[in-house]
């Protein structure tokens, strides 16, 4: 029997995965919570933007995580960890690690330990948001094809904006930065023993989707145009890399002193890195016309469009990458920036954690009909990442009275998010993507049923759930059994080794229609402090908020 290693990098854990080939059986798992900051997230208090996290958390947390998921998978019959063929590694992105001329992180050197700069700048760090604002207006004026594949927006979430920012703020950083190294290429690239910078292999994934590369223009953005942004930048391009590949490459082989240190045969592949829930698409079985979402700390979103078709650029869009996913297909990316933050938030700040207290609102959360509380939310709390890209948004609460409850206020939180998920699904449909399905991961989606059927009748789409609780661990380790030669190609993978639970969430026909009459009312709030519409008239939100409370109470 054949085995395959996924190591899947969250926003505060890593997570290792043993999986069977033959079936997709998972024998064996370990999650480490990162040790540094809060909840392994480095902040400052000075500015809410900030996020960040040490690199020496990544290397504890490989050690450890895999360790344990081989512990566990020894007691299950069968198993040998001389049968692991093949590892996948998936990280949060865009997640860049300013590196030495060693592929040593700055922040793993005495000298910058405590530098917040020279930490990994997390995909949530929107510090750039100015840089980003700049990047989206330069290349509009002239490279208006750089923006063109990623909804016509450079967000602040992404790899230029953040690296420009460390140039602004910390140039001494900046200056003792050999290279930047996404975490999705840096890790795999640990794991082959690369110590030069320049000859990590970096994947499509992060680099079509975050860093603006694309072949058809020369891979990265000219020096030309970097230098617009700053002239150190357009220096920085000749140490980065020239070409970046799909999932049909691998990342290198395991290298002896990791083999050592894990307990796995040495040279086995390593899979190309890509983001976690791109990995996660593949292992919850995505095919053209699937929707996936990973319903996380924030949500992503990804669908696939075989590569011999046309497909249209798209406003607000995260990406449009070919082989960014699937070899052989574009890789379509969008999402929402708080969904398991906002609840997080919710339990932690507003519930002071108390879990009896959180429990208790949930069941009564349930019993309420849609529309009966007269709120409406903006899910917004940490900046909109599609279909407005703009993360100085923020979230906003409409129609609370003196007689508002807690109960309320959390089923309307829930709905928020089902209707940035509705905005999302209606943008792909208008721009002829193929969506004949959803199917949901991640932790919300397998134990909140509430926001299930709450997604099923804002969107009207029914809502599958992944068959593994750990798609993106899966969808790495899915990767490198291709890879490895375990399965003839992705399809094939797919089909023997992912799942789907029996349970579907559909759509309630009489509670779709009072959410299609409250997602009007959002879409107004939506464009309105949005941007898009900027005369709208919201004088009747809140009367017409009452009108729809008055009929679901009545």
């Amino acid at each position: 029997m054949s085995f395959t290693l996924g190591i899947d990098y969250g926003t505060n854990s890593v997570r290792a995965l043993v999986v069977r080939c033959a079936d997709g059986a998972e024998l064996g798992t370990c999650v480490i919570d990162y040790p540094s900051g809060r909840q392994g997230i480095l902040l400052d208090p000075k500015d809410h933007h900030l996020a960040r996290q040490h690199p020496g958390d990544y290397l504890a947390g490989l050690e450890k995580s895999v360790q344990g998921a081989l512990a566990a998978a020894k007691r299950q019959r069968g198993f040998d960890a001389a049968g692991i063929v093949g590892i996948g590694v998936d990280t949060t992105g865009s997640s860049p690690i300013p590196v030495d001329k060693n592929n040593r992180p700055l922040a793993l050197d005495k000298k910058w330990r405590k530098h917040l700069a020279a930490q990994c700048w997390l995909w949530k760090d929107h510090t750039g948001w100015r840089e980003a604002a700049r990047i989206t207006e330069l290349a509009a004026r002239y490279r208006p094809h750089f923006i063109a594949k990623c909804g016509n927006t450079y967000s602040s979430e992404w790899w230029w904006s953040k690296i420009w920012h460390c140039l602004a703020v910390a140039p001494e950083v900046f200056a003792a930065a050999w290279s930047w190294v996404e975490l999705s290429d840096w890790v795999p690239a640990v794991l082959a023993g690369v110590t030069d910078p320049t000859k990590v292999k970096r994947g499509i994934c992060p680099a079509g989707h975050k860093a603006l590369y694309c072949d058809e223009w020369g891979g990265l953005p000219d020096k030309e145009f970097l230098a617009m942004l700053d002239p150190r930048l357009a220096g920085l391009r000749d140490r980065l890399y020239e070409k970046a590949y799909d999932a049909t490459e691998p990342a290198g082989a395991l290298c002896d002193e990791w083999a050592a240190r894990l307990g796995l045969p040495a040279g086995i592949p390593i899979a190309i890195g890509e983001f976690d829930v791109h990995y996660g698409a593949i292992g919850c079985g995505v095919t053209e016309g699937t929707l996936v979402k990973v319903i996380g700390t924030s949500t992503c979103d990804c669908g696939v469009v075989s590569a011999d078709k046309q497909v249209p650029d798209i406003p607000g869009i995260c990406g449009i990458v070919k082989g960014a996913i699937l070899p052989g297909y574009y890789g379509l990316e969008a999402g929402q920036s708080a969904v398991g933050d906002i609840f997080r938030w919710w339990v932690e700040v507003v519930c002071e954690g108390d879990a009896a207290l959180h429990a208790q609102l949930s069941k009564a959360a349930a019993r309420l009909p849609p529309g009966q509380s007269g709120l409406l939310a903006l899910d917004w709390n940490n900046g909109n990442r599609t279909i407005l890209v703009d993360q100085t948004l923020s979230g906003l609460l409409l129609g609370q009275t003196l007689h508002t409850t807690r109960a309320e206020i959390y089923r309307t939180l829930i709905e928020a998010t089902a209707f940035g998920a509705r905005a999302i699904i209606e943008r792909l449909k208008e721009y002829g993507v193929p969506l004949d399905r959803v199917v949901c991961a991640g932790g919300i989606a397998e134990k909140n049923p509430l926001l299930m059927q709450i997604y099923a009748d804002v969107t009207g789409c029914t809502m599958l759930v992944a068959g593994s609780s750990q798609a993106c661990a899966l969808g790495a380790a899915v990767a490198a059994a291709v890879l490895a030669g375990a399965h003839r190609d992705f399809p094939a993978a797919q089909k023997a080794m992912t799942s789907l639970q029996p349970k579907q969430y559909r759509p309630h026909p009489v509670a779709r229609k009072v959410y299609d009459q409250l997602y009007v009312l959002y879409r107004q709030l939506h464009d309105s402090f949005g941007g898009l519409n900027k005369s709208a008239d919201l004088s009747r939100v809140m009367k017409d908020l009452l009108v729809v409370k008055e009929t679901q109470s009545g």
